[in-house]
């Protein structure tokens, strides 16, 4: 036979859970000190200036 549960207790594990989760995120995104902040800034720019340079351009102009 099946374990009977109180369905209350499971919700707010359930609840607890997500919470303890949502919680973990926002530590690793919001604990940063200042300087790392801006290294992982610096570290997407360069990485997005990277990318546009390596990107090829359109040549419409071939028939011209």
């Amino acid at each position: 036979m099946a374990e009977i549960i109180n369905l209350n207790h499971a919700r707010k594990a359930r609840d607890k859970a997500a919470s303890k989760a949502d919680a973990a995120a926002n530590r690793a995104a919001h604990g940063l000190t200042k300087a790392q902040r801006q290294a992982a800034r610096a570290e997407r720019e360069r990485q997005s200036r990277l990318l546009d340079q390596s990107k090829r351009e359109d040549r419409n102009d071939r028939d011209a």
